[in-house]
């Protein structure tokens, strides 16, 4: 792309900058979470520049990777990736509503699950927030233009779940670097010096009551722990989890285990009905990704090419979280049969890059 083109592209959302509305949603289903997270939270909702707020559009349901959330898309403002993504595809004859969701627990991340160890998060999406939405907004009814789910990273992961699970709830999912197959992007984390070094009375002190909880210094140690809620809550005692490693530091198989059974690799090797026949599946993952979620995509995409389900997978150029308005303006044109123009080329952050 030129520079002359990008910088037309970049002049024209600054004039044209897309329509932000923040939605107060209460989280009655996120009321009693063990963690003492916070209930109420807030959804950032993008819709076209001079677009009729009243106007039935199709509704896109966003869900950010680990850490992230609607507050950073509220931060951004109407002029941040996701307006720009909205605007312009706009501009090519596709006006959507999008809506970027607050996922977070403390430990930064729930998978957009169901966990006694987290809270009700699936639920919190399809049931609160969905419903919430179709009652301020017009949304656009039937085939591809009902309810989206989309994501990335961990959001990605959770918009598979949602998409997999709920199938009269969601018509199309576009999954961007989902956390997949992981026996390739999170085994190799979870086998780290600093994870396996965890001590039970770290343990303790990370699923304490909120007003006593500490997290570990180290990010990576707060991750697995974070994932470990998500996947493998313990039974009968609300916050707590399995650990990966008994108190002498050995691997536990049957932890896990727990893990592979939410593997959306493992779901849709499983399950030959994972998607409905009429939804409509977007997978992408970076060629350089970090991770390795790309592995896991492409994995998928190869079980649902001899299924009824329309799928596609993209390899995307850079790494795990490069480019995502690009891909996911890629994405959302494909549910809808149309191509997306060059977008401006960002992290997930904002940053633009050359």
């Amino acid at each position: 792309m030129s520079w002359l083109r990008l910088f037309a592209g970049l002049l024209a959302v600054e004039l044209h900058a897309a329509q932000l509305e923040v939605l107060d949603v209460p989280g009655s289903t996120l009321r009693g979470n063990p963690l003492g997270d916070p209930t109420a939270r807030r959804v950032a909702v993008f819709l076209p520049a001079g677009a009729d707020a009243r106007a039935p559009m199709p509704l896109v349901i966003y869900l950010p990777g680990w850490g992230g959330s609607s507050e950073d898309a509220i931060a951004q403002g109407k002029g941040g990736w996701f307006g720009t993504v909205i605007d312009r595809l706009a501009a090519d004859g596709l006006a959507l509503r999008l809506a970027v969701v607050d996922g977070r627990s403390r430990f930064g991340g729930s998978q957009f699950l169901n966990s006694t160890a987290t809270g009700r998060y699936a639920d919190y999406v399809a049931e609160e927030i969905v419903p919430a939405l179709r009652a301020r907004y017009a949304v656009v009814q039937g085939g591809r233009a009902a309810c989206i789910v989309a994501g990335h990273s961990s959001g990605a992961y959770g918009a598979l779940l949602l998409a997999m699970n709920r199938h009269a709830d969601f018509a199309a999912v576009v999954a961007l670097s989902p956390d997949s197959d992981f026996e390739t992007t999170h085994r190799p984390l979870a086998e780290q010096p600093s994870v396996r070094a965890v001590t039970r009375a770290q343990l303790d002190a990370a699923t304490a009551p909120a007003d006593h909880a500490r997290l570990p210094d180290d990010g990576l140690a707060r991750l697995i722990m974070g994932l470990c809620a998500n996947y493998a809550p313990a039974a009968g005692q609300p916050g707590k989890f399995e650990w990966l490693y008994d108190d002498a530091g050995h691997w536990r198989t049957e932890a896990w285990q727990r893990w592979l059974d939410l593997d959306p690799l493992t779901l849709v090797r499983k399950r030959a009905d994972a998607f409905a026949p009429a939804q409509r599946i977007y997978l992408d993952g970076a060629e350089h990704d970090e991770f390795g979620a790309n592995i896991g995509a492409r994995k998928i995409h190869e079980i649902l090419r001899t299924r009824e389900a329309p799928a596609t997978f993209y390899e995307a150029p850079g790494h795990h979280s490069d480019h995502l308005p690009e891909r996911l303006a890629r994405g959302l044109a494909w549910v809808f049969g149309k191509t997306a123009r060059d977008l401006p080329r960002t992290s997930e952050a904002g940053v633009i890059q050359q």
